[in-house]
């Protein structure tokens, strides 16, 4: 096929001969085996697995309500969903149809109110129907579920605080939220509370399944001994329910880890105390104790975790035996052996874990360096794992000059390593690395540095001052700022094509794109006959083409510069549902995350990369890749986890797939979108080093390890200018410091200043430019003809990497 003939012609064609793969069979089995593997088991007293013979009792609409993933763009349109009742169904199980057909009428009615599959009230159980049920069975599964969006965060405040919403009026999240979650949906309702009160007190066994994809409080699993086993089914795309009734009956050995710690209170998280203290800025004050971190390390925070980070049972037992451990150059290189030494064949996680001398800086008690998972070990198969981590991965950056300014360092002390199957069990090595006096790593300078940031949290749990500085007007413009109204939700302009020969060129010498593809000319050579109109059109978001619904990039037309379209993620290709096509809705991001392998989340990108390219489009908006700062951020479901390395490698791994294909991954959102309330004003004051080392390290491990094709800015301000406008964060860092040289994009409508935007080394503004606001801009001066070159040059080249 001709370079860029989907592009330019749209044909609707199969990816590969007369078989489509969009939302075929052999998709949608990498998205169970996928859902199988994030499952985790949280508590069983031998009660599971259950018997496929043995009738069971659904408590809980959840039981039909099936939350697949979040909403907003997150969202996915497939063929079908199987909910938990679904899957035992298809398991032929035998069910107390009864309560089914009831949990099925009461939602109707509620989604006839505007409430959707999550956010639905608890249906009382009829005493009738619960006689009979207690009849019919000895063995009560308890569903929960939860859903949050993008737009709001998991509470009742509203998430826009924009005086104009051209959205169409729909539902308010916040407000269901409110009404359903008194105390908030991070806690049981009393609804909630009674129905587990009715299955503790009316049947012998009882199992708790959690559809949710995030953290809820969970010390009622743990505290109450009645609750014979929990599974955290997470929100694993359009088989979910399947994977969960494939666990509980044993057919699938649960090998899924917790990506979160879980703590019993939402007040334990110290990031939640000033989490909406204001509408116009979060304060990173915890710093880098972020997740396990803080519960590791504060003096008394442990004791508040109900599962540690990285914790999950399974079915049969493992032996991890340490082989070896040496530092060889600048490397840290462990084999252990893993033996299955239970049962039943299963899979087994393995976490390596450094805890360096705690100094001047202050240091995380444990910090995940590296971990492996083995493939499915028969009973007495072993398998040998190597894991490696370096000295760059266990250093700390020096923000305040304690050691060495504006460096990573390695402080003098023992380095010691751990070794086992979460963060708190995992064993002390008989290694440990011993440095005889502190040593710079890396030497780097200043970058997006707090100004107004007063404090710290500190390893001990106290805090140390921070210094400040001038304050940043993140609107500042040169001439009148873009108000709300006149710049969200506006789709690109559509070039007009004049009447022209269609078998000879526009214009006469005119060179063609295909050349520089073909090596005819080169890139420059083809950009010196570009008008800098031209060029600022290359600089903005363009119209939509066949099923794309989130505008492309390019579209020249008389040059053969095609127009690349996108797609909205992570959890599948985002098609809209009136144009017929249906995509795989694979598990969400920490579902993903929560599987501990790197091969599912490849496989799982390369699928959705196929996707991608069969229906024309060329750049998946994924993977989001922002931390678990808070439980309440309404968008970690898109998000994979607390912990930076962990999010690093996975999305690494969906990269990879993903670009397989010939097509890119945009890896979003750049940085600290933790956030959803008022998301395109608030600022995220952060430190340095909280920065480099929790914030942006997953980033810096995708672009230095893959080489994406796109980076996405985010909507938020940080540190006082907003993230599309931060040269710092956007040239300082992510180009000069890790030499990324793919396009970085804007979010859809961000409130950022286009000019300053390219100033930046933001690249491509979607969904649209405003190129009379550029132009303007470069007449008075405020950008110049060779920064607009570069973006525009970055862009082109990311075109050529499409076939």
């Amino acid at each position: 096929m001709q370079k860029w003939a989907r592009l330019l012609y749209q044909p609707s064609l199969p990816l590969y001969g007369d078989k489509r793969v969009t939302g075929s069979k052999e998709h949608i089995e990498i998205s169970k085996k996928a859902a199988d593997e994030a499952i985790v088991l949280l508590k069983n007293n031998g009660v599971l697995p259950l018997s496929k013979e043995k009738p069971l009792v659904l408590l809980g609409k959840a039981a039909v309500d099936y939350v697949k993933g979040g909403g907003g763009s997150g969202d996915v349109y497939c063929e079908y969903i199987h909910s938990l009742y679904d899957g035992l169904k298809i398991r032929e199980v035998k069910v107390y149809e009864p309560l089914m057909e009831y949990y099925k009428e009461g939602l109707t009615e509620q989604f006839k109110t505007g409430r959707v599959p999550g956010m639905t009230q608890e249906i009382p159980i009829p005493a009738d129907m619960l006689a009979e049920a207690k009849s019919f069975s000895d063995t009560a599964i308890v569903v929960l579920n939860r859903f949050s969006g993008e737009g709001w965060d998991r509470s009742d405040k509203e998430g826009d605080y924009e005086d104009f919403n051209p959205w169409p009026a729909g539902v308010s999240m916040p407000k269901i939220s409110g009404e359903i979650f008194p105390d908030g949906d991070f806690y049981l309702t009393p609804e909630e509370k009674e129905m587990i009160k009715t299955a503790t007190d009316n049947f012998k066994n009882v199992v708790a399944v959690l559809n949710v994809g995030g953290v809820i409080d969970c010390r009622w699993i743990e505290e109450d001994s009645k609750i014979g086993a929990a599974v955290y089914m997470g929100q694993g795309g359009m088989e979910g329910g399947l994977s969960a009734a494939d666990v509980l009956l044993g057919n699938v050995c649960p090998s899924g880890r917790l990506a979160d710690t879980f703590a019993g209170k939402l007040e334990d998280y110290p990031s939640t105390e000033n989490y909406h203290e204001s509408i116009d800025y979060v304060d990173y004050s915890e710093d880098i104790y972020v997740g396990y971190r803080y519960f590791s390390t504060i003096p008394g925070a442990d004791a508040k975790v109900i599962y540690p980070f990285g914790y999950g049972l399974s079915y049969t037992d493992f032996e991890v035996k340490e082989l070896s451990a040496a530092k060889k150059d600048e490397e840290f290189i462990f084999t252990v052996k893993v033996t299955n030494t239970g049962k039943v064949a299963g899979k087994e996680v393995v976490q390596l874990y450094v805890c360096a001398p705690s100094g001047k800086l202050g240091k995380a008690a444990r910090s995940l360096v590296s971990f492996d998972k083995t493939k499915e070990l028969a009973p007495g198969e072993s398998q040998i794992l190597t894991l490696v981590t370096d000295e760059y991965a266990v250093s700390s950056f020096d923000d305040l000059g304690k050691v060495a300014d504006a460096s990573y360092v390695l402080e003098k002390g023992e380095y010691s390593f751990y070794i086992g199957k979460n963060v708190r069990d995992a064993v002390k090595s008989e290694f440990t690395w011993s440095l005889g006096e502190d040593k710079v790593v890396q030497k780097l300078s200043h970058k997006v540095v707090p100004s107004e940031l007063k404090k710290r949290m500190l390893s001990d749990g106290s805090f140390e001052e921070l210094p400040l500085g001038e304050h940043k007007d993140k609107d500042e413009c040169i001439f009148e700022k873009m108000q709300p109204g006149t710049e969200e939700a506006l789709a690109p302009t559509v070039r007009e094509i004049p009447r022209h020969y269609y078998v000879k060129p526009m214009r006469e010498g005119i060179k063609k794109f295909s050349e520089v593809a073909e090596g005819k000319i080169t890139l420059d050579e083809f950009m010196e006959q570009l008008s800098t109109d031209e060029l600022i059109h290359l600089v903005g978001g363009q119209p939509n083409t066949g099923v794309s619904n989130v505008f492309g990039f390019g579209n020249l037309y008389e040059y053969g510069v095609p127009n690349a379209a996108t797609a909205d993620g992570p959890a599948g290709v985002r098609i809209m549902p009136e144009t017929g096509v249906r995509t795989t809705a694979f598990p969400c991001s920490t579902s993903i995350a929560c599987t501990w392998n790197k091969e599912i989340a490849e496989a799982v990108g390369f699928t959705g990369g196929e996707e991608l390219k069969e229906n024309n489009l060329s750049v998946w908006l994924t993977p989001a890749i922002n931390i678990h700062r808070s439980p309440m951020c309404g968008r970690n479901f898109e998000y994979y986890s607390e912990d930076p390395y962990l999010t690093g490698k996975m999305a690494a791994a969906m990269v990879r797939g993903i670009q397989r294909n010939h097509v890119g991954a945009s890896v979003k959102h750049f940085a600290c979108n933790n956030k959803e309330t008022n998301r395109k004003h608030s600022d995220s004051r952060v430190s340095e080093r909280a920065l480099r080392e929790i914030y942006l390290k997953a980033f810096e491990m995708i672009v230095k390890e893959e080489e994406p094709y796109t980076i996405m800015s985010s909507y938020n301000v940080v540190n006082g200018l907003r993230a599309s406008e931060n040269k710092d964060l956007i040239t300082g860092i992510l180009r000069d410091e890790w030499n990324f040289g793919g396009i970085v994009t804007s979010d859809w409508w961000t409130r950022g200043e286009h000019y300053k935007e390219i100033n930046a080394g933001n690249d491509l503004k979607m969904a649209t430019g405003f190129p009379e606001r550029v132009k303007k801009a470069m007449e008075m001066g405020a950008l110049d003809t060779d920064m607009l070159k570069l973006c525009a040059k970055r862009i082109l080249a990311t075109l050529l990497k499409f076939d």
